[in-house]
């Protein structure tokens, strides 16, 4: 298991849709738009303070800043915490 450090989080990416329900096809700059993750790993913080996503959240980020990491066969994306634009409540 990857274990982030600081205030950094590993992201299980949802699967992307190349189309939208209505048949557009999308060109990747139209990728370029913010993404949706499950958070898998959370670091400890920085200086002790505690990060506010947890393991199971299901978040919305900037997707230009991440790292992709391929683990067991897996690939995980790892960001900042505060490059996570918010949490999806609900889902």
């Amino acid at each position: 298991m990857l274990k982030p450090l600081y205030d950094h989080v590993v992201l299980e990416p949802e699967k992307e849709e190349n189309k939208t329900k209505s048949g557009i096809i999308l060109t990747a700059k139209d990728n370029e738009r913010p993404q949706m993750a499950k958070v898998t790993a959370v670091g400890p913080g920085k200086e002790g303070n505690a990060l506010s996503v947890k393991v199971g959240d299901k978040v919305v980020f900037k997707a230009y800043a991440t790292t992709e990491i391929t683990f067991d066969d897996k690939k995980y994306l790892i960001l900042k915490e505060s490059d996570i634009l918010a949490i999806v409540e609900g889902a």
